[in-house]
């Protein structure tokens, strides 16, 4: 049997909430289409946020608000769709701003949590956008694969459930066995008329400690997943060789 694409996603606004799709549009280039093409700035004036708006090469993650150092923003989903960028809580519409009018979204953000550090700017660049693998590797356009199973099995293990939207991945797929994924690095997977070169693991960080839509924590997740496994990755990072488009049901060959 092979594994079959359970959900994709992307997260249009970098380290935040991810947002389910039907399919997803594959550029070589680029990565996911709409992936983190926004950020929000954190602490940076507006020249130096526009430096790193535009230059990958200038960015560090602490120039960016992330669920990591403002875990506050896990109360909150942000969607993009039709040029217009939403901030929702329990799933009710706080407010939207169309993308030319980024700079009221960014002060709406500081009037909803205040104590965030100020100045933030709303950054977007479609070309280069705001990967976490931007300045941790030569290869910036990084898609992120995680199997079912794998969580299931840490859950099992753990006696206790962790949703699998805490991990905020592209890819989710079944029907492999638990950790499996863990020997593709290296190889080349294909998903539909995708081709992906398998990179390597991806280490979790303490915002995958947060209960989701909550900033509360209830687990040290790296901690227990190296306890159990000896490493705290979950998930495999995945490179695109060519262009395409990938949806739910589509199956994975070698």
């Amino acid at each position: 049997m092979k594994p079959i694409v359970s959900s994709v996603h992307f997260c249009p606004i970098k380290s935040l909430s991810f947002q389910k799709a039907n399919s997803l549009i594959i550029k070589n280039d680029i990565g996911i289409e709409e992936d983190r093409i926004f950020a929000f700035s954190r602490g940076l004036n507006e020249l130096d946020a526009k430096r790193v708006e535009k230059n990958p090469s200038e960015r560090k993650l602490i120039n960016f608000l992330t669920l990591k150092n403002s875990p506050v923003l896990n109360k909150y989903d942000f969607k993009y769709e039709n040029e217009t960028v939403s901030i929702l809580k329990d799933n009710k519409e706080i407010c939207s701003y169309h993308i030319d009018d980024k700079d009221n979204l960014s002060k709406k953000l500081l009037e909803l949590e205040p104590n965030l550090p100020g100045p933030t700017y709303l950054l977007k660049n479609q070309l280069f956008p705001f990967y976490d693998t931007t300045n941790s590797s030569s290869v910036s356009n990084t898609i992120s694969l995680i199997n079912l199973n794998s969580i299931k099995d840490f859950n099992q293990k753990i006696n206790k459930e962790i949703e699998f939207e805490r991990f905020r991945g592209n890819i989710y797929i079944k029907d492999l066995e638990a950790f499996e994924e863990r020997n593709w690095i290296n190889k080349t997977i294909k998903i539909n008329d995708t081709e992906f070169k398998v990179l390597k693991h991806i280490p979790r960080c303490s915002a995958t400690n947060l209960k989701i839509n909550s900033e509360e924590v209830d687990i040290n997740l790296p901690n227990m997943l190296k306890k159990t496994y000896g490493h705290t990755d979950m998930g495999i990072y995945l490179f695109p060789l060519n262009n395409g488009q990938i949806k739910i049901g589509d199956s994975i060959s070698f």
